[in-house]
């Protein structure tokens, strides 16, 4: 079998790669606020799609915010899964936003938005097959190829078994991991809201996971509905990241070693006060991954 090509996960000129604390999605009604206070926060994130414009007012305030802290771009459009060729006309239009900002993490997902010239306003699933990894792996290698690094690719948010899966997610994952070379953003809500839904269990799948193919993690917040005969989840960066979240990112990550983690939130966006607070919440949680390493370090050293 041929190894995959060996990419960084940062630009060799990045100037501060993303570091294994807590930081926050950017959001236009913080830009001035973060500026003028400079909070003790890790890094940003933002969606690269809503900065491939060519200049004007959010450009301006990234690039200012990008003097200040490490900056990661999270991609919602290349829609990797989809059966046709790789767009690569937006693959360039990301690597010229890479070239700009020297992010230290490049993600996408899992998932397809582009059937033919008709583009969904959604992250579809991919159908977890062997011919469906074929795919998938063949558009990651391309992009990473063009883009000259790595990229991490993120499990979606699942709401019905659409049947057919001749291997787990997170096995999909893995194999996808192993083939190309990119590394994996874990989000733990997805997880939690996925798994809910498939009546399966969540600690399981995030097992499932090695610790060196992990180099972000997402924690967010869900909607419950109530239907008949059960509920369903909904992942919709709405609220704040739920207890029940909270408490398999923490063993998640006490298993894998501290990470860098962001608190995503792109509705009912409150101030940047309680973002920062929830950013807090997921830090203590890296403290204290970290110091069980320097313990555990200590009594084999």
């Amino acid at each position: 079998m041929t190894q995959p090509r060996s990419y960084s996960s940062a630009s060799p000129r990045a100037l501060n790669p993303v570091p294994a604390d807590a930081g926050i999605g950017l959001k236009p009604q913080h830009y001035r606020e973060i500026i003028s206070t400079k909070p003790k926060l890790g890094w940003f994130e933002v969606h690269a799609e809503n900065y491939m414009g060519a200049g004007g007012p959010p450009h301006r305030y990234l690039g200012a915010i990008r003097e200040l802290y490490p900056l990661s771009l999270h991609g919602v459009g290349l829609s990797l899964g989809s059966a046709g060729p790789l767009d690569r006309a937006h693959v360039l239009r990301l690597k010229e936003l890479i070239g700009r900002y020297e992010p230290g993490l490049v993600s996408e997902h899992l998932a397809w938005t582009r059937h033919g010239a008709t583009h969904f306003n959604d992250l579809l699933p991919v159908p977890l097959t062997r011919e469906a990894l074929d795919v998938m792996a063949a558009h990651v290698s391309e992009t990473q190829e063009l883009l000259g690094r790595q990229i991490l690719i993120e499990n979606p948010s699942v709401y019905a078994d659409i049947g057919g899966a001749e291997m787990s997610e997170p096995e999909f994952l893995v194999a996808l991991a192993r083939r190309t070379g990119c590394g994996l953003l874990i989000d733990v809500n997805n997880v939690h809201v996925s798994c809910s839904n498939l009546g399966k269990s969540a600690a399981d799948w995030l097992d499932g996971i090695p610790a060196e193919l992990v180099h972000e993690v997402h924690l967010a917040g869900h909607a419950v509905e109530e239907l008949e005969g059960g509920r369903l989840l909904i992942d919709d960066h709405g609220s704040a990241v739920r207890d029940e979240v909270f408490a398999l990112y923490r063993d998640f990550i006490e298993r894998i070693g501290a990470r860098p983690t962001l608190i995503e939130r792109d509705k009912n966006v409150p101030e940047l006060g309680e973002l920062i607070a929830e950013a807090m919440r997921a830090q203590r949680c890296l403290d204290r991954a970290r110091n069980f390493d320097l313990v555990l370090g200590a009594r084999h050293g």
